[in-house]
């Protein structure tokens, strides 16, 4: 029996958490000063939401989003697929919002926020991204106000989609499209987006408002969500449903609005009436608060070390899209750069107007042939690779297939060589390049040609002069 499949739509923030410690106070300014001891990273808005559906593991996800040709996209895509998330990208214009958080004995001190003003996704919704639709069990738009919600394909694919729909709501956004079967804004939100001043009690407040928007947005329910309290729901009867937290949760609640919608979400999935899914909804976010919040649940490892994914690559993409011009790209290890090897190159090269090498940093590759390799650090194949007229620019992945790199990049083109088109494996890769109607296309590598069959040969004259 297949899995079911939830479908995440919205707006992806990077999330940063740097934690140190506060011993003196600038002499400059009458400010502390935070030696900094640790950074982590996370996906936000959406992509939170799409890591804690995933967390449970007995979902497939997907998330339809928008990323930007900067590190920080190249950062989203590296923790998006680390947490087993297919990601069907739409070009981001601009830099990828960021909120950084300073932090010292587990009080923030500041955030900085970065990204600039709100940029909607460019371009058309890819055919791949229509599909993925077709194919859910349930739908969580996260709305976190930047564009994407906005998009109008997008839109009239949610409005025609028959898997249910859950909205998570933001003031800045749009209205939910019509035909919702749940919209799960929190308090401050119902009250501002219903333009209530929130006279009477916390709970007449909420039905009220909960109420309105429900007959405005043409939505099935509304589940105002109350923090500790639990939520209101408020669907077609006039009397609305009370759902009390299973327990008193004190702790972190950053993240809990996102659990709340995907439990939701996540439930509807599984066949859940509404009022079902709210109430495994309110326990779920209350044992994430209860268990440590994000802090337990989706943290992720230390900021990778520099090395790939730099500046040259971010420039080479913006120069060759701004001229509508299209995107190359071709990996391996290329340990021992040999004819082989520049022959796929140069063909790769000649069938676009820049080509990007995504190169197996020196785990990856020992992960793929062994110990005893690579014979050539990372750091000099690169540079190798660089100095060759046919390649553009280089960057490094650490993972054992290059899926996060190539969400991040989404070449027009994917060149692999071998003997793929003369019945052998098929292509992994050209699923996810399929994403966002990119193609993948397959040169022959040179006969007899090969790094393992070099340095083998080499073993051999070696071992024969013995």
């Amino acid at each position: 029996m297949s899995r079911k499949l939830l479908v995440v739509v919205g707006d992806t923030l990077l999330d940063r958490d740097v934690d140190g410690h506060v011993r003196r106070v600038a002499p400059d300014a009458p400010a502390p000063v935070l030696d900094e001891d640790s950074r982590h990273d996370r996906a936000g808005g959406a992509g939170l939401a799409a890591v804690l559906a995933a967390a449970g593991g007995e979902h497939d996800v997907a998330l339809i989003t928008a990323l930007a040709g900067d590190a920080g996209g190249a950062r989203l895509s590296e923790l998006l697929t680390a947490a087993g998330i297919e990601v069907y990208a739409l070009d981001l214009p601009g830099a990828t919002p960021e909120k950084v958080r300073l932090r010292a004995g587990g009080q923030v001190l500041l955030r900085l926020d970065r990204g600039g003003a709100p940029s909607p996704p460019s371009g058309d919704l890819p055919q791949a991204a229509r599909d993925v639709l077709a194919r859910a069990s349930a739908i969580l738009v996260s709305d976190y106000g930047r564009g994407v919600a906005r998009h109008p394909q997008l839109r009239a694919a949610l409005e025609q989609a028959s898997a249910p729909v859950v909205w998570d709501p933001h003031p800045n956004g749009p209205a939910p499209v019509p035909g919702v079967r749940l919209v799960t804004p929190n308090e401050a939100e119902v009250r501002k987006l219903a333009d209530d001043a929130g006279e009477g009690s916390a709970l007449s407040t909420a039905q009220r408002a909960g109420h309105l928007l429900r007959t405005r947005w043409r939505a099935g329910a509304v589940a105002v969500t109350c923090g500790s309290r639990g939520a209101v729901l408020c669907h077609a009867g006039p009397t609305p449903l009370v759902v009390p937290a299973p327990s008193t949760a004190d702790g972190d609640t950053c993240g809990a609005g996102d659990r709340f919608a995907a439990g939701a979400a996540l439930a509807l999935a599984d066949g859940a009436l509404v009022s079902e899914a709210v109430q495994q909804a309110v326990a779920g976010a209350t044992a994430f608060v209860a268990a440590g919040g994000l802090a337990a649940a989706a943290r992720s490892g230390p900021e990778p070390a520099p090395g790939g994914l730099g500046r040259p690559v971010d420039e080479v993409l913006a120069e060759v899209r701004a001229r509508n011009g299209i995107v190359v790209a071709t990996g391996g290890c290329f340990d021992l750069l040999h004819v082989g090897h520049l022959a796929t190159l140069r063909a790769a090269r000649s069938l676009g107007d820049c080509l990007i090498v995504c190169l197996n940093s020196d785990d990856s590759v020992r992960r793929l042939k062994g110990p005893d390799r690579p014979l050539n650090a990372e750091r000099d194949r690169s540079r190798i690779l660089e100095a060759l007229d046919c390649v553009d620019a280089v960057v490094v992945f650490d993972e054992p297939t290059p899926e996060a790199v190539l969400t991040w990049l989404r070449p027009d083109v994917w060149v692999k060589g071998g003997d793929y088109a003369d019945g052998g494996p098929g292509l992994p890769e050209a699923e996810i390049v399929h994403r966002w109607g990119g193609q993948t296309v397959i040169v022959p590598y040179l006969d007899g040609r090969s790094t393992t069959r070099t340095i083998a040969a080499a073993r051999g004259r070696t071992e024969g002069k013995v």
